[in-house]
């Protein structure tokens, strides 16, 4: 790190609040699966801004959306109707299956709409009793970081320092439908199952085969919403459109984010029956930018890209060797190597070291990764990588893997 990378993260830290923990690069500009820092040297982006950028950096065809979008409305709030507001509530309605949109623009604020569209569907709809709705979670989720959300987190970093904590959850193990089960059975007020198809930010924890499948069954059963957080895997990431695409399972609500927006604006959405969000009548939930006319223009190309199928056939086959190689090239350091399509969770071995430290090794070779709760490296490139940029990031993290801890 030289003299101007660290001058402009000095100033950085002197008016910015410390909530994060970058690597120490600063990028000005970015193309496809590379950026540039502030010194000129290119980095591969094995990271896409946790699956933001699943098309990679400036894809031509959302710019060309955004630009033309610049030229004629960027900003209405939902007081008055815009042209574009019902095309996207419909073409991403379309795509998910489901009939109805309720259009937000963050992850977190996409999960605390769920919440308040499920509360709201127990009361109105299945008839619990007023104030006593409860919402199953899972153990080492990662939802956001909201006031509410963060009550049902089992993240002491996320928490501390911040009760005191939302009622009406109830967290149970990941990837155990028997454990939902019996919540159900025993509790009638629970009115959704909250879950990450694939668990993220807790190091890339892919559930057992027929997890989602039971869940849906046992949600159904008890009359109770599958929501599934969708911010993450969504759009391509594990090999299909959804996650829960790979077990042939169709959530009551959807929770979109992150690629959804192109890696261009914040847009995020919740998408299920009609019977469902429609609950969320005049009134009851709103944002000033929600839905606005350019993130819409966006979400609409990003939908176009997704029709195509290409992402999610280059994220199966691409992951494919994204995994194979990681497992039969692992140096002695690593535990398991997690994960699905272009995704992976590099889970090191105890005394191997902190993650960050492999991290920063790696920026030094040019490529960009992050480290989740100190022994996990994750990977997540665009899926419009090239195979020969992928192999070559691959070689990077081996040969990091392989070197003496320091």
């Amino acid at each position: 790190m030289t003299g101007i990378t660290e001058g402009y993260i000095a100033s950085e830290q002197l008016h910015s609040a410390p909530n994060y923990h970058p690597l120490p690069v600063v990028v000005t500009s970015a193309e496809g699966s590379w950026v540039t820092d502030i010194e000129g040297k290119r980095y591969l982006d094995f990271l896409s801004a946790y699956s933001a950028l699943n098309f990679g950096h400036r894809h031509p065809m959302l710019v060309a959306a955004a630009r033309k979008q610049l030229d004629r409305l960027t900003l209405t709030s939902r007081a008055v109707h815009a042209e574009i507001f019902g095309r996207f509530c419909r073409e991403l309605a379309d795509v998910c299956g489901h009939e109805m949109v309720l259009a937000m623009n963050t992850g977190a604020e996409g999960v605390e709409t769920a919440i308040k569209a499920a509360r709201k569907w127990g009361y109105d709809v299945k008839g619990v009793e007023p104030g006593k709705a409860t919402i199953v979670v899972c153990d080492h989720n990662f939802h956001g970081r909201t006031t509410t959300i963060i009550s049902f987190s089992s993240d002491e970093g996320s928490r501390s320092g911040f009760a005191p904590f939302t009622p009406g959850f109830v967290s149970i193990p990941f990837g155990d439908a028997d454990a939902l089960e019996r919540v159900l059975a025993q509790d009638p007020n629970v009115v959704g199952f909250l879950v990450e198809p694939v668990q993220g930010e807790a190091g890339v924890i892919v559930p057992p085969d027929g997890y989602l499948r039971a869940v849906r069954d046992v949600c159904t059963r008890h009359d109770v919403l599958m929501i599934a957080d969708e911010i993450q895997t969504g759009f391509g990431r594990t090999g299909a459109t959804f996650a829960c695409d790979r077990e042939g399972v169709k959530p009551d609500l959807l929770i979109l984010g992150k690629a959804l927006g192109g890696g261009i604006m914040p847009l995020s959405a919740i998408v299920g029956s009609r019977e469902v969000v429609g609950v969320m009548t005049a009134g009851t939930h709103g944002s000033t930018f929600g839905g606005n006319p350019l993130a819409c223009a966006v979400g609409i190309a990003v939908l176009e890209l997704v029709r195509t199928g290409e992402f999610q056939e280059r994220s199966r086959v691409l992951g494919e060797h994204l995994h194979a190689r990681l497992r039969a090239e692992a140096p002695e350091v690593v535990a398991e190597v997690r994960g699905v399509g272009l995704w992976a969770g590099i889970v090191l071995k105890p005394g191997a070291g902190p993650a960050r430290g492999y991290c920063e090794r790696l920026l030094g070779r040019g490529v960009i990764v992050k480290d989740t709760h100190a022994t996990t490296i994750r990977l997540a490139p665009p899926l419009s990588i090239s195979k020969e940029d992928l192999d070559f990031a691959i070689d990077q993290v081996i040969a990091v893997l392989a070197e003496p801890a320091g």
